[in-house]
């Protein structure tokens, strides 16, 4: 078992994730079982009750656990389902050690950062030593930082333990003044020192940069770091995250990591990368465009729908299409500018989210779509704002709401489930993970999925209100999925219409660049039509 440790250095958001992801898909491809796991520094228990403004996206695995963003691309690379102890923060970390003490498993010790706050990081990175040849484990945040320190103490005693199998990747920024018209490498030497004073020494070396790095900077860069001249790699900035694991390998990475591991190169297949550099070359070669509006609540921030926009990427790529993706407020949708806002729009997608802001310009965007025959799909709340629209202006319920926006609704088509209400605490407590749901016969989701039951992760409190059902039905809104256990209508479907879909759960965590998700992609074929 080999664990990998990528650090970030300099400045955040350099793309450890990406970096992590890129290197466990060349692992793979060389016939390795990789999986991947970030460490996340905050006193959050899971990034559940964030925010997205805060820290992007939430991502849910199958089982249920709210994650981080980082997870959605760990999946979407190597096409391995990550689960709740692939993404650890510092709250559960102490939560967990706090537990122990209240149950006397310390046995009366004074409780520590060291020893047992670092053996509780240990422990939990420890639990998938067993299904894989490597765990790559990113961990959040940048060198200095105070909340990272534990994390690093911790890599640096699995370091020390065992350094045969242990590897450390240091990824940092190396800046371009472009009024000296030089780079810089400063700041990853000040870097590293920080990561030495800790006493941890980088393996590896990789160098984010605008700009080439030339053979004798990176040798410079080793020589002030006591890293090898040849594990000092540049990762330059591509057109497309998709690239990375293409450029990377071109500069060795994987060699590199693996011959220090301990490999005989000699006996090691190469990376097959035949299929991935298949979708690249459909993503750079797509002739034809796809339009797509992100009709939603967060449009200004890019991480927050990352699964959607990726997903439809996906679904496009497959289509032979190029994606243009016009991000829309939903705030600002009014019926005064909706033809407008929408006239070169092929499809539209009613974003997930929380709260009443912006959902009247979610419900304009669904009739508009509803009556000028054009495709649309609904994810979570967008299926919900599909339940209220139609129950508005073509059943007549003319005060039909959620009980989230309106609790006094006379008219709730959209109401709390019913193990949601005695619920007191908000983090966890949602409906979440991978749940069945089963499709109807001869209706356009059955010929979707081509299966007569399907799989899908959820993350809501409310739910279609059933007594509704048979006024939808009648008007031709169809309850075309529904869970077998407990009877939740998880998808409804518009007949006579082009393609007018709502579903509960959310599809966009399930499309990988290996198996784009079936959904995505015949709503971006109907727009090819």
């Amino acid at each position: 078992m080999k664990h990998i440790f990528v650090l970030g250095g300099v400045a955040s958001s350099l793309g450890k994730g990406i970096l992590a992801a890129s290197l466990g898909k060349l692992l793979q491809a060389r016939g390795f079982r990789v999986t991947n796991q970030k460490l996340d520094p905050y006193i959050n228990v899971d990034p559940g009750t964030l925010n997205p403004y805060e820290h992007g996206e939430c991502y849910v695995t199958e089982d249920g656990h709210e994650a981080d963003l980082d997870l959605g691309h760990y999946e979407r690379f190597l096409n391995v389902r990550t689960h709740r102890v692939n993404n650890l923060t510092t709250g559960r970390i102490y939560q967990s050690v706090i537990d122990k003490e209240r149950r006397g498993d310390y046995l009366g010790h004074t409780v520590q950062i060291i020893p047992h706050i670092t053996d509780e990081i240990k422990r939990q990175i420890m639990l998938l030593d067993d299904e894989y040849d490597f765990v790559i484990t990113e961990i959040g945040g940048t060198v200095g930082d105070i909340e990272s320190l534990p994390y690093v103490e911790s890599v640096r005693q699995m370091k020390w333990e065992n350094p045969a199998d242990t590897l450390i990747i240091h990824l940092t920024y190396v800046p371009y003044l472009a009024a000296a018209q030089e780079l810089k490498t400063k700041p990853t030497q000040h870097s590293v020192k920080a990561l030495q004073q800790a006493g941890v020494q980088p393996d590896v070396l990789v160098l984010r940069t605008e700009h080439p790095i030339s053979d004798g900077m990176k040798a410079k860069v080793g020589l002030f770091c006591n890293v090898r001249p040849e594990a000092v790699i540049q990762c330059l900035d591509a057109k497309s995250i998709y690239q990375v694991p293409i450029n990377i390998q071109r500069e060795g990475l994987d060699d590199i990591v693996l011959q220090s591991l301990g490999y005989d190169l000699t006996t090691l297949p190469a990376a097959d990368m035949t299929q991935w550099q298949s979708f690249l070359d459909k993503r750079e070669n797509a002739k034809e465009v796809v339009r797509v509006a992100l009709v939603g609540k967060y449009v200004q921030l890019h991480d927050a729908y990352m699964s959607i926009r990726e997903s439809l990427s996906h679904a496009a790529t497959y289509n032979n299409r190029r994606l243009v993706l016009t991000e829309i407020l939903s705030d600002d949708l009014t019926e005064g500018n909706i033809g407008e806002r929408l006239k070169d729009q092929q499809g539209i997608i009613i974003c997930p989210g929380f709260g009443s802001r912006g959902i009247e310009g979610k419900l304009v965007a669904i009739k508009y779509a509803r009556e000028h025959n054009l495709p649309c799909l609904g994810i979570c709340l967008g299926m919900q704002c599909m339940a209220i629209e139609f129950a508005r202006n073509v059943l007549g319920l003319t005060d039909a709401n959620s009980a989230e926006m309106n609790p006094d609704t006379m008219h709730d088509v959209v109401a709390m489930m019913a193990e949601q209400k005695t619920l007191l605490t908000k983090g966890g407590t949602m409906r979440l993970g991978a749940y069945p749901c089963d499709l109807r016969d001869n209706t356009k989701i059955r010929a979707i999925y081509q299966t007569t039951r399907i799989s899908e992760r959820h993350r809501h409190r409310y739910e279609f209100n059933n007594k509704y059902a048979r006024d939808f039905e009648q008007h031709g809104m169809q309850c075309v999925g529904t869970n077998p256990d407990s009877g939740l209508v998880e998808i409804i479907e518009l007949k006579n219409h082009q393609w007018f879909i709502g579903v509960q759960f959310h599809p966009e965590y399930s499309s990988t660049v290996a198996a784009p998700h079936p959904l995505f992609m015949d709503f971006v074929r109907s727009l090819c039509d």
